[in-house]
């Protein structure tokens, strides 16, 4: 077997068109946004925020190779102030040639660029002197300075379906360079899908790694056990390109998530000395503290709020022990996802059901207008009532009585519940 070319499977399979694109359809279905941008030309500055592997520095490159753009990358987490300043002054001089727009510039790891850094982008995002794709895997509101992210619409790219990633599978069978000329006979495909969990990139990884570790002669045979096999003996080739990171991520949340401080604190500790951002844990904590712990112990959300600060203010190493005790405090605190589902089932009836109107009872009414109309009749003003409360509907019509709020059964919610049986009877 030859494996003499010596490019990454994904990067020899890398599309070129849009067409070739593989995903994404919410953004690059005819009519979808990000189609409608290259079939017309008229590109503006976005974000794009998604898992890795799914494909943001790929439709970066086929977005100004489509429309003809001269294109600029930095990655953010090699390029300083000063390398911003050069190719924002290297684009404003090839503009002056361009016939076709102004130059792309695609920052990887926006989310990376501090303050200073981003403030160098401004002035050329506003002036257009560059369009702006940033790529990130962190959700762009916490890092991307208010009046940079006001400039660029954010565009969420989601993990590859099952569908997807069985296309990049047969693609790169029958068309990579290598894997073309060998024999491969997929028996089973579930490994193959589940270790990637829905990214791309690392789907092309695997398969060649077990291409290239079990073939016979020309020929291999994958199956679940073959793959499950071969990641577990090279798992270092596995993780040449820092895939496991958010394999420890997971480990981490669901260590805390499952109440064991011993599992949250090893894999902290794992991801401190791999160099991960302190940041990044303690967003990563303030968000289960929300998610996970929540009513149970309203108070987690705080200490986490307050760990997120100091470590900003702080750094490393000692933010190490500010980390250790926020992550110690989640794990072993009580767990509630009652405000999460609360929260989620609403969002679900009201994509469901549209934006319902406002009961005429809830509406101000400022006006005689408005007053002839009924608004605000039949309000019944809780503070006029012993106990501060009366009982009265306060959701639309169409969905009067739903309840989304279930509380969870800890000693927290558990005081919630008696109250709200006492004010509302049955309906809690």
């Amino acid at each position: 077997m030859d494996f003499s070319e010596h490019r990454p499977l994904a990067e020899r399979m890398r599309p070129n068109t849009i067409d070739e694109y593989v995903g994404q359809q919410h953004l690059l279905a005819p009519g979808a946004v990000i189609r409608t941008m290259i079939e017309s030309g008229a590109v503006s500055s976005f974000i794009l925020w998604g898992p890795p592997g799914v494909g943001k520095t790929t439709l970066a490159r086929i977005l100004a190779h489509s429309l003809k753009r001269e294109f600029y990358t930095l990655s953010a987490i090699s390029s300083g102030v000063k390398d911003v300043r050069e190719v924002i002054d290297k684009a404003a001089g090839g503009r002056m040639f361009a016939t076709s727009g102004a130059p792309i510039l695609f920052i990887d790891e926006i989310h990376r660029f501090n303050k200073a850094q981003q403030d160098a982008l401004l002035g050329a995002v506003e002036s257009g002197t560059v369009v702006l794709i940033g790529a990130t895997t962190e959700n762009p509101s916490f890092e991307v300075i208010s009046p940079l992210l006001s400039r660029c619409r954010v565009y969420v790219l989601k993990s590859l379906e099952a569908e997807d990633l069985d296309l990049l599978l047969q693609r790169a069978l029958l068309k990579d360079s290598v894997l073309s000329k060998l024999d491969v006979q997929v028996l089973e495909k579930e490994a193959l899908f589940r270790f990637s969990g829905g990214d791309g990139r690392k789907l092309l990884n695997i398969l060649e790694l077990v291409c290239l570790s079990n073939a016979t002669g020309e020929k291999v045979i994958i199956d679940n056990k073959t793959v499950t096999d071969t990641l577990q003996e090279n798992i270092a080739l596995y993780d040449k390109n820092g895939e496991q990171h958010y394999d420890i991520v997971s480990a981490f949340i669901k260590s805390m998530r499952g109440s064991d401080p011993n599992g949250a604190i090893y894999w902290m500790a794992r991801m401190l000395a791999g160099g991960e951002d302190p940041l990044f844990i303690a967003r990563r904590m303030l968000i289960l503290a929300s998610e996970d712990v929540g009513l149970a112990n309203p108070n987690a959300l705080l200490l986490a709020q307050s760990c997120f600060d100091a470590v900003h203010k702080i750094g490393m190493p000692e933010a190490r022990i500010i980390l250790a005790e926020t992550c110690i405090y989640l794990a072993t605190s009580p767990k509630s996802n009652s405000a999460y589902m609360a929260i989620d089932e609403a969002l679900g009836i009201v994509e469901k059901d549209g934006p319902l109107p406002v009961p005429l009872h809830l509406r101000n009414a400022p006006t005689k207008l408005m007053k002839d109309l009924g608004y605000a009749k039949d309000y019944k003003y809780a503070h006029a009532y012993e106990g501060n409360f009366v009982e009265q509907e306060f959701l639309p019509q169409e969905i009067a009585g739903t309840k989304f709020y279930e509380p969870g059964n800890n000693k927290s919610e558990n005081v919630i519940r008696e109250r709200m049986e006492k004010l509302w009877g049955d309906k809690y």
